[in-house]
């Protein structure tokens, strides 16, 4: 019980210190369909880092003021839960890449957030809000050793005449971008280079 509580502090005080401060906090949420593809005839052990979990970007001011919190974590966490069963035979989760050696997977894939960019319409004098996503994608056996390392990029934009608030504009560009993530993700995984010559090889 402790520990619950523990989590929901963590959680809920930063979002609490940035709005007393007049920053707006905005959970990215959305839904997110699985690919519709062949799977691929293998087993993967997915490992979410704290780094992608809890991940958090703030948009500061022309004058260095906090104006927007970001949370987006949970809904990368929720996109992988729905586009990796889709893409292969056999999925599990586990919480670190030692946790997957001698589970018998034949990898494990770790995805982080590089960098997260938001582009708002007072600040570009364009009529969409923007966001930009930057992954890096990492594949090892699952002994922890190399396989595939590779960079993709997703974007999302939205009219501003769609919404009523910055705050929701922010959620569904976001969410298309991850949207544009799974898309890309699901059709490229085969086509990177390294990953080309482990399933050749297997």
């Amino acid at each position: 019980m402790k520990s619950s509580a523990l989590s929901i502090c963590r959680i809920l005080l930063p979002a609490l210190l940035l709005s007393a401060c007049g920053a707006s906090s905005v959970v990215i949420s959305g839904s997110f369909p699985t690919p519709n593809i062949g799977r691929l005839p293998i087993s993967l052990a997915v490992v979410y880092d704290d780094n992608l979990q809890d991940f958090t970007y703030t948009e500061y001011s022309e004058t260095g003021q906090e104006e927007y919190y970001i949370q987006s974590g949970q809904s990368h966490v929720q996109l992988f839960n729905a586009v990796l069963p889709a893409m292969f035979d056999d999925v599990t989760f586990v919480d670190n890449v030692e946790a997957a050696a001698g589970s018998g997977v034949d990898a494990v894939f770790v995805p982080n957030i590089e960098e997260f960019q938001l582009a708002l319409p007072a600040k570009t004098r364009l009529d969409v809000y923007e966001v930009w996503i930057k992954y890096n994608m990492r594949l090892l056996t699952a002994e922890g050793d190399y396989l595939a390392d590779w960079e993709l990029t997703s974007y999302g934009k939205t009219p501003t005449e769609t919404f009523l608030t910055t705050e929701s504009a922010i959620n569904d560009a976001a969410v298309v971008a991850l949207r544009d993530l799974a898309s890309t993700f699901a059709l490229s995984f085969a086509r990177v280079p390294e990953i080309s010559a482990w399933l050749a090889n297997r």
